[in-house]
């Protein structure tokens, strides 16, 4: 039987090559999966289910040029040597022989001597007729005079603790008037608040006024020193007890005390609190009136502790908030509080805004922006959208015109909002590639494309053997 098979098997390979030496105008190139998978064959051959792949042909060639390229065969007059062909868009995905992409693009061709005279391996090739469409873009690697980044936290308004003021008195007495009466009333430096009825404040008067009489019967004589020290005495004790200047005018001019003494606001501001009202009784340091000064308000931030190190006294910020919409409030960072939060793990940072017209209030909700900087000084830098970071090693594309594109790897070093700063690996002038949302679908097929540009070429499977995959 076997040598009935072998027979039958050589007239079947004659029959072909007769068909072959009839229809010499149209043979085949190569095969490849029926289903236009990327499996390809020299010569006839099946899937693993049995069914036969399809001929490819070229139209128009000869028996002689159709036949499967040696791809590393040296080419005519001296050309360069095609290795293989690789997907234009970067995607491993490579051919023996010239093809088309699903776009109708045509694969690349990899020499064997590089992407191009000169050109390091893994140079990336783009026709300049594609980079507009493929969304190409580059920048210039530059000195910048310092990176800055920005520090993100979130906080609330508070009182500037250093313009708060409590009105007092230091005797005790009654509140027969109320000149401000209402919480939130703006007030001013001398402002009269209230007047009050204090028996001790009354006497006071009264004792200073028979001192100034008894100094003045007694001028000429021996004794008019010992009544001046009496006066001295006595309008001391009345300042001691907060009795206004324009009240001790008032009464040497009158010569008579007064029942009802002012109490005057200590600083302009409005009225946070106002516990009392008219006819209340009154002790000694009880608290008549809260101010507040608006004029600067404190935003505390609280700034998560792997970006305190980052934030000093005298940095810029912006605050916005959820009552104002679309706008941006400045201020500068005035201190850094010394303890952190065990809760939270976060820092208290005081930030002073100015507050002019009075909109912020104390408890708003702010977002923060903190401009920290990153460098000091002058500083080779490429925007970040530059880097193609695979956790251990960072590349970027240099532009080296006429559609090359090499990968070169970089040291970085600080980081800014949209710029980084790089040690070693480019030079000022270069270019780099910033953004190509073609050829750079997506990091990870861009690794696998650098990769891959130096894969040795696909062997193509013998006759009768099943294909493989590049």
């Amino acid at each position: 039987m076997r040598p009935i098979f072998l027979a039958c098997a050589a007239i079947g390979i004659a029959l072909v090559g007769i068909a072959y030496a009839d229809d010499s105008a149209q043979p085949p190139l190569y095969y490849q999966d029926p289903d236009g998978k990327p499996f390809y064959a020299a010569g006839p051959s099946k899937t693993a289910d049995g069914r036969d792949y399809k001929p490819v042909f070229v139209e128009g060639a000869t028996a002689q040029a159709a036949a499967p390229p040696a791809p590393m065969a040296k080419q005519a007059g001296g050309e360069r040597r095609i290795l293989y062909y690789r997907n234009p868009m970067g995607l491993p995905d490579t051919s023996p022989v010239p093809k088309k992409d699903a776009m109708g693009m045509d694969y690349t061709p990899v020499y064997a001597d590089g992407d191009g005279a000169g050109d390091v391996p893994g140079t990336v090739r783009i026709s300049p007729g594609r980079l507009q469409t493929l969304g190409v873009r580059t920048a210039e690697v530059v000195f910048r005079p310092t990176l800055t980044r920005t520090v993100r936290a979130t906080g609330s308004v508070q009182f500037d603790e250093r313009h708060l003021a409590t009105v007092t008195t230091k005797v005790a007495g009654w509140i027969e008037h109320l000149a401000v009466a209402a919480t939130g009333d703006p007030v001013r430096r001398g402002q009269v608040l209230a007047e009050i009825y204090a028996p001790d404040l009354v006497e006071a008067e009264e004792e200073y006024l028979v001192a100034a009489r008894m100094g003045g019967a007694m001028a000429g004589s021996t004794r008019h020193g010992d009544a001046g020290v009496l006066v001295a005495a006595s309008l001391q004790r009345l300042r001691a007890l907060d009795v206004p200047d324009d009240e001790i005018a008032r009464l040497r001019r009158t010569g008579q005390a007064s029942r009802r003494i002012a109490v005057r606001a200590p600083a302009d501001g409005v009225v946070i609190d106002k516990p009392v009202q008219e006819g209340m009784r009154i002790e000694p340091g009880q608290p008549l009136y809260k101010t507040a000064d608006l004029a600067d308000v404190w935003l505390i931030a609280e700034v998560q502790e792997q970006d305190l190190g980052e934030v000093q006294p005298g940095a810029q910020a912006e605050a916005s908030f959820v009552a104002f919409p679309g706008r941006t409030f400045t201020g500068t960072v005035d201190f850094i509080y010394p303890s952190l939060s065990a809760e939270t793990r976060t820092a208290r940072v005081r930030i002073v805004i100015p507050n002019p017209d009075q909109f912020l209030r104390a408890a708003m909700y702010a977002n923060v922006q903190i401009a920290a900087p990153a460098t000091v000084g002058p500083t080779l830098a490429v925007p970040t959208s530059a880097v193609i970071d695979s956790g251990t090693r960072q590349v970027v594309l240099i532009d080296r015109g006429e559609g090359r594109f090499e990968p070169r790897p970089v040291r970085l070093g600080a980081q800014g909002d949209d710029w980084v700063q790089v040690l070693d690996g480019v030079t000022a002038g270069e270019k780099v590639v910033t953004g190509a949302n073609f050829l750079i679908d997506a990091e990870s097929n861009l690794r696998t494309a650098l990769q891959g540009l130096a894969a040795p070429p696909v062997n193509l499977a013998p006759a009768g053997a099943s294909g493989s995959k590049p």
